[in-house]
């Protein structure tokens, strides 16, 4: 005879692992409505609150804004929010730009950049206002995941067992649940690191956005609250580390050199950051009883800022899936409602993956005949004939195109 199965330390109907800002915004989603959840990170909630724990921000489009609107978290971080108006995208020290107005798409900002700790605290809150229907085990190490016919099997480093009928992988890039479900992934390195920081700056920024495109790779400077900036400079890996190590009035002189004056005198605020680019896709975005969510499913090239939007949009699908899945008292975990999500989600993640990747190709370098086409280009989609191929570029960015879920469209599931 067979040992008799083992009883779960935990259980719930969907085990969401990584606590970044995905697996936190997929498990509040479900537990919102009325679906048991765990979350489970190898980090504490108040070392993930800490303001030492990274100096990023994150731009977050509008459609991404009214699905945290409708879980109830934007609320607790919309103070703390710049919003975007205007998107300026230039091409190095070229005469002509790309300009986009939120006015010409209707009256709500483009997106807002918030601090990811302001933004992680935010995510923290409502984790605890949902106390009844979601269970954080943090700090905890995942070490081992199954699957069956009835469920998923989370083994924890500690020896407990977390038993649900689907697990969610929100664990990064180099996802632990992604590989034990042996899904491969196709991954490219870039050569190039990015480099983040802060600065205040002497003139206001008006809530205006700059892209600007240098031969090493994109150079974005991002409006944040109190009269302040977040950069995120793309270079190539081997000075990345070099401008890393100088110190403070070194990086500075050659952060203005990059940055210009059109703002005035900068200070740098805060820690500087720097990671390294690549791309990761997985050729699958579910397994048997397993779905991928934000950077264990896709990590693109943060030319675009819309790494932490194309989470947000994976968690407005498959949360939808699930609620309307438990409600009938059908299985989460089943291949129809995987099948489903991946449908949902292939196009979207596929496009923008190749359009990052296209973008950072074609605006890296400083060949003179690619360098004429491509100002060219951003001059004409800027003028007026091609003002609906604008307004479409615009609604792309903010996330809000084509069919929507009900997060997207401000309703609770």
């Amino acid at each position: 005879m067979s040992a008799p199965a083992r009883r779960p330390d935990i259980a719930a109907d969907v085990v969401v692992v990584g606590g970044g800002a995905a697996g936190m915004i997929i498990a509040i989603a479900c537990a919102d409505a009325g679906v048991r959840t765990v979350i489970i990170d190898r980090l504490p909630a108040d070392a993930r609150a800490e303001d030492r724990f990274d100096g990023r921000s994150f731009a977050v489009a509008y459609g991404s804004r009214r699905i945290l609107e409708t879980i109830g978290v934007w609320p607790l971080v919309e103070a703390r929010a710049e919003p975007i108006l205007e998107i300026r995208v230039a091409d190095n020290n070229a005469p002509l730009f790309l300009h986009y107005d939120y006015r010409e798409v209707g009256d709500q900002p483009l997106g807002h950049i918030v601090e990811s700790r302001h933004l992680r605290r935010a995510l923290l809150l409502r984790i605890e206002n949902l106390a009844d229907m979601l269970t954080p085990v943090a700090p905890a190490m995942v070490e081992g995941f199954e699957s069956d016919m009835g469920g998923v099997s989370i083994h924890l480093a500690d020896g407990r067992l977390v038993r649900g009928r689907l697990a969610i992988a929100a664990d990064g890039k180099g996802s632990f649940l992604r590989q034990a479900a042996g899904i491969k992934t196709i991954e490219h390195r870039y050569g190039q690191d990015a480099l983040t920081c802060t600065v205040r700056h002497e003139i206001p920024h008006g809530g205006i956005a700059v892209e600007h495109f240098l031969p090493a790779g994109p150079f974005a400077i991002l409006p944040m609250t109190d009269n302040r900036s977040s950069v995120v400079w793309t270079e190539r890996s081997d000075l990345a580390p070099k401008l890393m190590a100088l110190d403070d009035p070194g990086f500075k002189r050659e952060l203005e050199r990059r940055f210009g004056d059109f703002l005035g005198a900068l200070e740098l605020e805060g820690p500087r950051w720097h990671y390294p680019i690549s791309i990761v896709h997985a050729e699958q975005m579910t397994g048997p009883r397993l779905a991928l969510v934000g950077d264990a499913a896709h990590a693109i090239h943060p030319i675009a800022g819309q790494g932490l939007n194309l989470g947000i949009r994976d968690v407005a699908v498959l949360a939808e899936l699930i609620v309307d899945t438990c409600r009938l008292g059908l299985d989460p975990g089943s291949e129809t409602l995987l099948a489903a999500y991946r449908a949902g989600r292939r196009g979207d993640t596929a496009a923008l993956a190749l359009v990052t990747d296209g973008l950072n190709r074609l605006f890296s370098n400083n060949i003179p005949p690619v360098k004429l086409v491509r100002d060219l280009g951003l001059a004409m989609v800027g003028t007026k004939p091609l003002t609906p191929v604008r307004k479409l570029l615009m609604r792309h960015a903010m996330g809000v195109l084509g069919p929507l879920p009900k997060l997207t469209r401000g309703e609770r599931l």
